[in-house]
């Protein structure tokens, strides 16, 4: 069953579309159309994100095709993804 959604392959978060306990599989299909899972090593909240692989601190967290902020710490798969390992840049967009 697919409880998880990512728009673009370049991405490295999905969002869970239900509550996910840690432990649980989280599914999603990518716009490829190949399906991938990871074990969730953190509870996920419902419409949050969580790591599809992992990403190392200062990493670019990458959402939807777009940088979303930055790894503020190591991220394993399956971490969710929020304002305690994510860190706002200002990017320079010019």
């Amino acid at each position: 069953m697919r409880n998880a959604v990512i728009i673009s392959q370049t991405d490295n978060v999905a969002v869970a579309v239900e509550p996910v306990s840690a432990g649980a599989l989280l599914t999603w299909i990518t716009p490829d159309q190949t399906e991938h899972s990871v074990t969730a090593v953190t509870d996920i909240p419902i419409y949050h994100k969580f790591a599809v692989r992992d990403i190392a601190k200062g990493e670019k967290i990458v959402k939807y095709g777009e940088h979303i902020g930055e790894a503020g710490a190591d991220i394993r798969a399956g971490e969710h993804v929020h304002i305690h390992n994510v860190v706002s840049v200002r990017e320079k967009l010019v």
